[in-house]
């Protein structure tokens, strides 16, 4: 009895296993998840900031995957490697490229013509020595609408004799070497007459600075003609009065008395081309008025 006593007495407890409900696998399993879904959504966020090129490179590359090696460059759709295998701009079509291009260089062109232009006539300015005189008369500029070139009067150097539109001998000399220099390029031509401020002595109701600024455009056309310019050059001939002084501080001031000659450049011509179908008037026929009617019989001028 003593030796059964003296015996230890032992428990046994059995575990039952919740894992199934509380274990660790499932989190794994949504870590996976998580990374695959952050996988991609970072590819598709790769995929919308990389350029069409690059996308069509990765493609070139998965089917021919020896091109780049061969070729170089970073990839067979790279777009701005400077290295033998940089491709074509995939996010422009050729079309496009090529009209941009075509008409920058067309705007290059055109200023180079128009300044080459500009310097010779002030070299044939320079080379006559009985235009030489009348060289500060002969402004020369380069505008949005072309090349513009002014004739413009001096105190004692008018162009026209007073208050009307016959041209003096130093004019008529330089406007035909101005037509012999305008007719060696293609653009069109616009003309138009200026006065100052003095007003006729019956005021704006009768043969006014509008008609003489008209009158005065045409003399100046057809001396340019004779002086070689192809009549089919001429785009618009107009009188503009006073309205436009070149000094506006002083209205009366002879040098808002001139003729300005603009070279058109295309842009200027094609918005042109476009008042005119539209309707506009662009040019006042020799003997008529900005609205196409006789001029009235002129009165006695102020000095103009």
């Amino acid at each position: 009895m003593a030796d059964e006593s003296q015996r230890p007495i032992i428990v046994k407890r059995i575990k039952k296993g919740h894992g199934g409900h509380h274990g660790g696998a499932w989190k794994i399993a949504y870590a996976d998840f998580v990374t695959a879904m952050m996988a991609f959504f970072l590819l598709l966020w790769l995929l919308s900031s990389v350029s069409q090129g690059a996308l069509n490179g990765v493609a070139e590359y998965f089917r021919t995957p020896l091109k780049v090696a061969l070729m170089g460059g970073s990839r067979s759709g790279d777009t701005t490697s400077a290295i033998k295998g940089g491709g074509p701009d995939f996010t422009r079509s050729d079309g496009q490229k090529r009209k941009s291009q075509d008409v920058l260089d067309e705007k290059t062109k055109e200023k180079v013509v128009l300044q080459k232009l500009q310097q010779r006539i002030k070299e044939a300015i320079e080379n006559n020595k009985v235009l030489q005189q009348y060289k500060n008369q002969l402004l020369l500029e380069m505008t949005t609408e072309g090349l513009r070139v002014q004739i413009v009067d001096e105190k004692n150097r008018p162009m026209f004799d007073s208050g009307s539109a016959h041209l003096l001998p130093h004019t008529r000399e330089l406007l035909r070497e101005l037509g012999k220099q305008l007719n060696e390029v293609q653009n069109r031509l616009s003309i138009s007459g200026h006065t100052d401020a003095s007003p006729y002595s019956a005021g704006d109701k009768g043969f006014s600075n509008w008609e003489l600024s008209a009158d005065r455009a045409n003399a100046a056309r057809r001396e340019l003609i004779v002086g070689g310019l192809q009549d089919s050059k001429l785009l618009r001939v107009v009188g503009q009065g006073s309205a436009t002084p070149m000094d506006k501080a002083n209205p009366l001031n002879p040098i808002n008395r001139r003729i300005s000659i603009v070279v058109l450049n295309k842009e200027t011509e094609a918005s042109i081309m476009r008042e005119s179908e539209a309707g506009a008037t662009v040019y006042a026929p020799p003997g008529l008025t900005t609205a196409g009617s006789p001029p009235a019989a002129p009165s006695q001028p102020a000095a103009q």
